[in-house]
């Protein structure tokens, strides 16, 4: 199964990312099948944050391809996810709010305690 997911570089404390489609059971930093553009989590400019080959991630998305949970932000953010893997996304997404909120609701309950 091909993955598209992330690929780390930079130094320490200055990361930046390629966006590859790469076989799921590589290491993360192993052969890549292609690379699709790039994340930049430090660029101060959000339009100089990500740059992807929306052509590409398309056609490996409907050739089968499972985009890791950081890409799927980056491709919902940037409106390439198709209409039921936006829906799934969107789910998802609502469950971790939730969760979250829980998290947030119990914490003082349990200082008090």
């Amino acid at each position: 199964m091909v993955r598209i997911r992330l690929q780390r570089f930079g130094r320490r404390h200055r990361p930046f990312y390629r966006i590859n489609a790469i076989d799921k059971r590589t290491r993360r930093d192993g052969r890549v099948i292609e690379n699709l553009g790039w994340y930049d989590p430090i660029a101060s400019d959000p339009s100089k944050q990500v740059s992807v080959n929306g052509e590409r991630v398309r056609h490996w998305l409907s050739v089968g391809a499972q985009p890791s949970d950081t890409v799927r932000d980056l491709l919902a953010r940037l409106d390439l996810l198709t209409a039921e893997d936006r829906k799934a996304w969107e789910a998802q997404r609502e469950i971790d709010r939730k969760r979250v909120e829980a998290r947030k609701a119990a914490a003082p309950a349990a200082a008090e305690g």
